[in-house]
Parts: structure tokens; C-alpha cells; sequence
């Protein structure tokens, strides 16, 4: 048995904990890759929610101060922005990231070359990260846990710099064999694999950053699309607490006979499956109140149900304070998102609200 499965042996109140945890989360994944098939009206803005709260509270987690608004400001006007302070260069280096984690995860191999240039690209805008992104460390570091009232705390110590290159060689051909082999369950290769990455920290800085991009990355490869709607980060910045103590009650043992990861597999799996109750909870909500609609085009899908079938003249008349031009933008929007059909051409076009 080679050493991570040694980890992988667990007494028998741990296994059934994972056995029903992976049931229960496998069992929504099923059901939610057919919503994801049959329906996108709410789910670009259930993703830009995640995105901004996935790339703020992981960042938070490593000291930076800015809020999701402010993030979320940062973000929209990042081409006339210079990023001056650290907080904003690791801001849009994270976001970079997870959007190249969700536009091509079925592309990119887990392997030395795809993690280092992940790397590179996380840190791409960090001035002082200059000389040694992309590259494994060459000086001893280890995990500190940062808190709001900027105390710090050794949480354990790393694989020394000359140890890296062949541990982290070693994690990945392992993780790649055995998703290849499919005998270990998936949740708990990938969860092994987060919980060896921190352990052997094996760049400078981000690595904290890099393992929950690792983690989105992934669970995205393995099928499991729904954490892209959902933050795994923000969770782990609510319950920071019990995040360090998971990794440590393995850590303690750490290169010994005695180390098993219990306490880390099941906070992993009871993260997962948290968030999938937000996500049900977000998604309901959404559904609810007509899903992402700004207060115009609420008014707009009022007047329609109202007064149905209507022209855009119909509603310029109504929403004279509004151009014609915004709200022939919005009637295009609320028929991309199947919010209403349209029948005819041109002037003619008439609008009805869709059946659901």
C-alpha cells in the first residue's frame, strides 16, 4: 500500500460518515447537471454572485482587506483602474484565474506545467512576487492562519524546498492514477490531493490561494458543475476555525505511521455539502423573484403580463422617462432569458409573456 492510501484508512464511524456524505452530494450533482441542461435563465448570475464572493473571501483569508463591493467595483472598471495596492493586484490575479479555471477546466491537465502556470498567472500583477511566481520555493516556509484582528498563528510546518519537486511529482502522478483507476471515490482523491498540496506549500506565497482555485479546478474536472454557482471560499472564510483545525489534526502526525486525514475528509464533505444547500436555498430564491431582473425590467415584465400582447411603442408611451433604445435592450435581454416570446418583425414585433 503506498502512503496516501495508508492515510485513507478509516474506522468504520468515519466510513459511513463519507459513504453518506458522497451519497448525498453525488445524489444532487445527478439533479443538478439536468437543471444546468434545461435552464440558464438564473444561473450567469448566480455564477458572477460566486465569483465575487469566491475571489474575496479567499483573498480575505490571506489579509486582504477589501470588501465584495469594493471587489466587485475593482472588477468592473479593471481596465481603467491601475492596480496600485497589493489588495488589487491579488484581487484580479485571483479572478483571473478561476475565469481561466471556468472557461477551459475541461482542457487543463493536472501536472507540474499547468499548476506552475496557474501559479504564475495568480501572482501576475503582484510587484513583489516578481522573482519567484511560477517557480517552487528555494526558502522554508510555512502556513499561518491570518485573523481579522491581524494576530497571526504558525498552523504547521511545510516540506523543506529540496523535498519539493519530488513530492509534488509524486502527488500528481498518484492523483491523476487513481482518477484514471476510478476505484477511490473522486471527493476523496481530490480531497487527499488539497489536504498533501498545503501540506507540502510548495511556493513562496498563494498557496492558499492556489489550493482553492486547485479545488474549483477539480471538482469542475470530476463533473461536479454546480461549484461554480456557489463559493467553497466564502464557506471557508465563515469557518476559517475549523478549516486550520482539519488540516492540523493531520498535520500533527505529519510523515508518520500515525497520520490520517478523518477530520479533514469530513470537513471537505460537509463543506460540499453545505454549500449545496445555499446553492438550493439561492437558486429557489432566484426563481422565486423572477431571477436576476434589474427594477426596469421588472417594471417591463409587469406591464407585459398586464397588458400582453404589447409593442416596443406600447412601452415607450408607458416609460417615457426611458429611451427607446434602453428598452429595446431590455426586451432583447428578457427574451434571451426566456422571460417572454416575441412573434413578428421590426415595427411590427409584438411580445408575450413565456409560459412556463
Amino acid at each position: 500500500m503506498d502512503k496516501f492510501q495508508n492515510k485513507l484508512i478509516f474506522d468504520f464511524s468515519t466510513n459511513q460518515q463519507i459513504i453518506n456524505r458522497i451519497s448525498f452530494i453525488d445524489s444532487f450533482r445527478g439533479k443538478w447537471n439536468l437543471v444546468e441542461q434545461k435552464e440558464n435563465k438564473y444561473l450567469k448570475e448566480l455564477r458572477k454572485i460566486a465569483t465575487i464572493e469566491s475571489i474575496g473571501s479567499s483573498t480575505r483569508i490571506e489579509g486582504v482587506q477589501l470588501t465584495d463591493n469594493e471587489i466587485k467595483e475593482l472588477l468592473e472598471n479593471m481596465e481603467i483602474t491601475k492596480l496600485v495596492t497589493r489588495d488589487q493586484q491579488e484581487v484580479v490575479g485571483y479572478y483571473d484565474v478561476l475565469e481561466i479555471i471556468y472557461e477551459n477546466y475541461p482542457d487543463i491537465r493536472i501536472s507540474v506545467n499547468y499548476i506552475q502556470q496557474l501559479h504564475q498567472r495568480l501572482l501576475k500583477y503582484s510587484d513583489k512576487d516578481d522573482r519567484h511566481r511560477g517557480n517552487y520555493k528555494n526558502i522554508s516556509n510555512k502556513v499561518v492562519a491570518n485573523y481579522p484582528d491581524g494576530t497571526h498563528k504558525v498552523i504547521f510546518k511545510t516540506t523543506e524546498p529540496h523535498l519539493v519537486e519530488s513530492e509534488m511529482n509524486e502527488l500528481i502522478d498518484w492523483t491523476n492514477r487513481e482518477l484514471e483507476k476510478n476505484e477511490i471515490h473522486h471527493l476523496v482523491i481530490i480531497a487527499l490531493f488539497i489536504y498533501e498540496f498545503l501540506s507540502i506549500h510548495p511556493f513562496q506565497d498563494g498557496n492558499g490561494r492556489l489550493s482553492r482555485l486547485l479545488t474549483n479546478l477539480l471538482l469542475l474536472k470530476n463533473d461536479y458543475q454546480f461549484i461554480q454557482y456557489v463559493s467553497f471560499e466564502n464557506l471557508i472564510e465563515q469557518k476559517k476555525k475549523t478549516y486550520y483545525e482539519a488540516l492540523m489534526d493531520g498535520q500533527k502526525d505529519r510523515n508518520t505511521e500515525n497520520e490520517t486525514i478523518n477530520a479533514w475528509i469530513i470537513f471537505f464533505l460537509d463543506s460540499l455539502e453545505t454549500l449545496i444547500h445555499r446553492l438550493e436555498q439561492k437558486y429557489d430564491l432566484f426563481k422565486s423573484k423572477g431571477g436576476y431582473l434589474n427594477e426596469r425590467q421588472k417594471r417591463i415584465m409587469d406591464f407585459i403580463s398586464s397588458n400582453q400582447p404589447i409593442k416596443l411603442a406600447d412601452l415607450v408611451l408607458s416609460m417615457p422617462e426611458i429611451s427607446s433604445h434602453t428598452l429595446r435592450k431590455d426586451l432583447l435581454h428578457l427574451k434571451t432569458e426566456q422571460f417572454i416570446d416575441s412573434i413578428g418583425k421590426y415595427k411590427g414585433t409584438i411580445y408575450i409573456k413565456k409560459e412556463k
